[in-house]
């Protein structure tokens, strides 16, 4: 059950990370790029964890502290957009 619903919750984060592409390439708003890079790192985060590639913690350290920083900007664009 658990590894379903973490494959479940994959595949949701890649409809975000899609989601947030589209948002960028079709309405223009600069905040799509923030939750596509955003999920796309926690996409590339679960994976490691879930298939258990040898990716180094310093490495994941720095995804995630990006992945902060974008998703802190997209917030920050929707929050000064009219």
């Amino acid at each position: 059950m658990t590894f379903t619903i973490q494959y479940i919750s994959i595949l949701i984060e890649v409809l975000i990370a899609i989601l947030g592409i589209i948002i960028f390439y079709k309405k223009k708003k600069t905040y799509g790029l923030g939750f596509f890079v955003t999920f796309g790192i926690y996409v590339f985060y679960d994976l490691t964890t879930l298939l258990n590639w040898n990716v180094s913690d310093a490495l994941l350290g720095i995804l995630f502290f990006i992945a902060s920083l974008s998703v802190l900007f997209s917030v920050w664009r929707i929050y000064k957009s009219k």
